[in-house]
């Protein structure tokens, strides 16, 4: 039987990521500006992908850690994991592409992620690999397009040259947005409060895997 020390983590073509993304992660979209495709190989096949790249909000984001540089953060903006993979395996995954990051891309300080409490989870893997959780707030920027009934963003409204008043009257997603950084180079600094793990469960907020829990189990 396989195990969770077997599995292999390499960097993948943009493409086979692209398509992997598309199939299983929840919102069956890929980000356009990730750069960076780490693929998880289990038996010779690949199931499970990470992309990093540039962070969508870069100048709203820099200045969650201290003196930080340009170009010395990037966004984990896209898992997914398909349900061959053995138990605890998406925490061993990360931590290896971590460690890839720090060893060929040693400017990169640190790492931000971002999990969505309305749709899909709120963040229990990053809290296994070792992130911090910085930020909690209500889901503003995920609404629905009237016209499509779409999921839209509001980075992807302002790239399709959405109004935000236009925007903003769309019907908001019901739940919370979480953000989580990752410090690579542990010398790094939060420059912003880090919040208790415990804060989730005390705003009635958990969500696994698109269901929302309440004590322990299914709400």
């Amino acid at each position: 039987m396989s195990k969770v020390k077997d599995i292999i983590v390499k960097v993948i073509p943009p493409k086979l990521a692209n398509d992997f993304i598309r199939m299983y992660h929840y919102s069956g979209k890929v980000v356009p500006n990730s750069k960076l495709h780490f693929g998880a190989f289990l038996d010779g096949r690949l199931h499970g992908v990470m992309s990093y790249g540039t962070s969508i909000n870069k100048k709203g984001t820099i200045n969650l850690v201290k003196d930080t540089g340009w170009n010395e953060f990037i966004e984990l903006n896209r898992m997914a994991f398909d349900d061959y993979l053995p138990r605890n395996s998406e925490s061993r995954v990360i931590a290896i592409s971590l460690k890839l990051i720090k060893k060929n891309a040693p400017h990169v300080k640190w790492v931000i992620s971002f999990a969505d409490a309305t749709q899909c989870g709120d963040g229990t893997i990053y809290r296994a690999s070792g992130f911090k959780l910085v930020g909690i707030s209500k889901n503003t920027a995920l609404r629905i397009n009237p016209k499509n009934k779409e999921l839209t963003h509001i980075i992807q409204a302002h790239h399709k040259s959405i109004p935000s008043k236009e925007f903003l009257s769309w019907k908001a997603i019901e739940g919370y947005q979480l953000k989580y950084v990752y410090l690579i180079d542990k010398n790094c600094k939060l420059n912003v409060p880090e919040i208790s793990f415990n804060k989730i469960k005390e705003m009635g907020i958990s969500m696994y895997k698109g269901q929302k829990l309440c004590n322990g189990g299914v709400k």
